[in-house]
């Protein structure tokens, strides 16, 4: 990431889960004379951050930091019936890591 998207980054990362909208992240996540030279400085940079997966944007063009994906990637769900099933006949199912919907580390979001 950039500068400008690890502003934007950190700042959306205060907010936890809640979308902010984009006149709000370009006034609050850098200073105030920047904003003032140019107000719409953060929506390329939140476009650009949005195709690559690290933020999503809702209806009414609010961001926030998209939910880290599941933990144990190679796993995959198995109806609980199915898993019962296995277990009976010996093979052995681990329950796969659900998308826990809070933010992951700094590391994931890098890496995207």
């Amino acid at each position: 990431m950039n500068t400008d998207e690890r502003e934007i980054f950190h700042f959306l990362k205060s907010w936890g889960g809640e979308y902010v909208s984009a006149a709000e992240i370009a006034r609050r996540a850098s200073g105030k004379k920047r904003f003032h030279d140019d107000p719409n400085w953060a929506k390329p940079v939140l476009v650009n951050m949005v195709e690559r997966g690290i933020l999503e944007n809702n209806v009414n063009g609010r961001y926030r930091i998209k939910p880290g994906a599941r933990k144990n990637k190679g796993n995959r769900w198995v109806a609980p019936d199915i898993a019962k099933l296995l277990q009976e006949n010996g093979v052995e199912v681990e329950s796969a890591a659900e998308p826990t919907g809070e933010i992951a580390d700094d590391e994931y979001y890098e890496q995207l």
